[in-house]
């Protein structure tokens, strides 16, 4: 019989690709999406006729249990959440409200409806933050530099006292960052991609970007949505770092997508903006990933070359088409 699986936050990034992956393998796909004004279905456009799509809100909890208790479902995903690190410093409140409680909320909704159900929680390598410590597994501890990943690291523990404390089968994917050409265009990477797609065009004639000296993590989504699946499939719940075990810097991915884009240097279309610096900047992130390799058998197949020219080369054809 088809596994169910309910994916909170499926308009996202990571949500259509999972989606994906999870139709692929035969499941009952649901995606929570909250009720507005307008619909944004594009990511998941192409297979939306393959879902069933539910409204509900992490930040209210009858409407949470209720999808729980009509869905019913094997799994779920809960991806849901204010994600973007500097608009949690403007709405540090909605943020904990979302990426903090709104866990609460459906660990209670998986506790009253049906304690068998398993959870994937979405942590965040921002959790880390200032920590000398590198690279991070998942014994590192955290200190976080934003009300984001203040917000994460409550999620986090939430997650793991429900586990111990219930019995739930609730886990934590600490993910660092990972990017596609569906990545939102606010996030530094794909603000690049768009970027060189509109210089190369001449649709811009500058990219304003702030500190081009933070290192990060970067890996492919698709490979990192793989490793949420197989986390759900174990015997017993844990929590797992996924990562490539590589950094690079902001000026790297600049450089990439430059030369992948055909123009040559970056430095002549580049203007350093403040108002793109953050209060508090996570200088460096780099995961080791050795525990998911040992015991998922997971690995990343798209490098960081291969992932800069996937978004530039998207990025070119959407602006051509446009």
């Amino acid at each position: 019989m088809a596994k169910t699986a309910l994916i909170t936050g499926i308009t996202g990034q990571d949500g259509s690709y999972l989606a994906e992956l999870l139709l692929k393998k035969g499941y009952r796909v649901v995606g929570m999406t909250r009720r507005t004004s307008t619909e944004v279905h594009d990511r998941i456009e192409h297979i939306v006729g393959d879902l069933e799509i539910v409204s509900g809100d992490l930040l209210d909890q009858s409407s949470i249990t209720a999808i729980v208790n009509d869905v019913q479902p094997d799994e779920i995903y809960n991806l849901a959440a204010q994600s973007f690190v500097p608009a949690s410093w403007s709405q540090p409140v909605l943020t904990g409200e979302f990426t903090a409680l709104g866990v609460t909320r459906v660990l209670e909704a998986i506790r009253h409806v049906n304690p068998a159900i398993r959870l994937y929680q979405a942590s965040s390598s921002e959790m880390f933050g200032n920590i000398p410590e590198s690279p991070q597994n998942e014994k590192t501890p955290f200190y976080p530099r934003s009300p984001y990943g203040v917000a994460k690291v409550y999620g986090h523990w939430i997650t793991v006292n429900y586990r111990e404390s219930y019995g739930l089968y609730a886990c934590s994917g600490i993910c660092f960052n990972h990017e596609s050409a569906r990545r939102g265009k606010e996030f530094v990477t794909r603000k690049i991609s768009d970027g060189v797609a509109r210089v190369k065009l001449g649709l811009a004639k500058e990219l304003r970007l702030g500190n081009l000296d933070a290192h990060r993590d970067w890996g492919f989504a698709g490979d990192y949505v793989r490793a949420m699946w197989m986390m759900l499939q174990q015997d017993v719940a844990d929590d797992y770092v996924i990562a490539t075990g590589k950094t690079h810097s902001v000026r790297d991915f600049l450089r990439n997508a430059f030369e992948a884009g055909g123009l040559g240097s970056y430095e002549p279309y580049v203007v350093i903006d403040p108002r793109f610096v953050r209060p508090a900047e996570v200088d460096r992130l780099i995961g080791d990933a050795s525990k998911a390799r040992r015991k998922l058998g997971w690995e990343p197949e798209v490098n960081f070359e291969q992932l800069v020219a996937m978004m530039v080369e998207s990025d070119i054809k959407r602006c051509e088409r446009s």
